[in-house]
């Protein structure tokens, strides 16, 4: 197994463990630009390192964080001098000072709230309210940001800055209709939306709709694409996958999401990527 890079923002539904997976059935397909309409965290697109990419999402913070990363506006060094200082007002507070950054964030948006935001919250949850509100509440450990998660952190910023910096990437804030758009034969189009029926961690809403306006796009282009979804739970299956999605090739990997702290809220997850170009391997 490779070296797996974490980047620093967290999401509940971030590929870390599922990276190798994509990497290696990617590995099949000749493409001359990697594309994510989906990007979320960049978790893939950080790992896959393909030389040319256009990463998107609708989510406009996560974009304005790679993109000050890229322009280095944020680096190594401020990360860490921003979060020891922000660190210990949390700390002096008692968790208190959490909420300042959040109702700070939400009328400012700086780049650097958003990371404290999201390494401070419950669970590492990316969640907005309908008025595009940041409204996840704090994690009930004041002494969040100790020296080593801080370093961790910092460490991230760092890889990841490396990567963005040996590569020409691209970063925008748009819809994946938008984005789906600007694709042509050449590229590789890597598809990662809202699981249907079970991820409710999205800046906007993912519904039907969503998906089948997805699936007819991807149809009719004819470009290369790799989709990743859900297949089944030990309750369910994605019946999605057997109606608008039937006609593509699929393979499926057993995943563990870890839930709390709790043996009983650990669920075993199939999941699927679907491609219209034979990603077996």
């Amino acid at each position: 197994m490779t070296k797996i890079f974490v980047p620093p923002i967290k999401s509940q539904g971030i590929k870390t463990k599922l990276v190798d997976w994509i990497k290696e059935s990617s590995k099949k397909v000749k493409f001359e630009r990697w594309v994510e309409p989906f990007m979320g965290t960049g978790v893939v697109a950080f790992n896959i390192q393909p030389q040319k990419a256009l990463l998107c999402d609708n989510n406009p913070h996560l974009i304005c964080f790679y993109k000050a990363i890229q322009d280095e506006k944020i680096t190594p060094k401020i990360v860490r001098d921003f979060l020891n200082k922000e660190g210990l007002k949390l700390l002096q507070s008692n968790g208190e000072y959490y909420y300042e950054v959040r109702e700070r964030f939400n009328k400012n948006h700086n780049s650097l709230d958003f990371l404290f935001l999201n390494r401070a919250c419950f669970n590492g949850m990316i969640r907005f309210n309908q008025k595009g509100k940041f409204n996840v509440p704090f994690c009930k450990n004041p002494q969040r940001f100790a020296q080593s998660l801080v370093t961790k952190i910092v460490n991230q910023v760092e890889n990841i800055a490396k990567i963005i910096k040996s590569n020409h990437y691209e970063f925008k804030c748009q819809d994946f209709q938008e984005t789906l758009l600007e694709t042509n034969q050449d590229d590789l189009i890597y598809a990662d939306p809202p699981y249907i029926g079970r991820n409710t961690d999205y800046f906007d809403c993912w519904n039907e709709e969503n998906e089948v306006i997805l699936q007819q796009i991807l149809s009719k282009s004819k470009h290369k694409f790799i989709l990743s979804t859900w297949f089944s739970n030990k309750y369910r299956k994605n019946h999605y996958i057997f109606s608008i999605w039937k006609n593509y090739h699929i393979i499926t990997k057993e995943h563990f999401y870890y839930v709390g702290a709790k043996e009983n809220n650990r669920n075993i997850i199939y999941e699927a990527l679907l491609s219209n170009v034979n990603i077996s391997y």
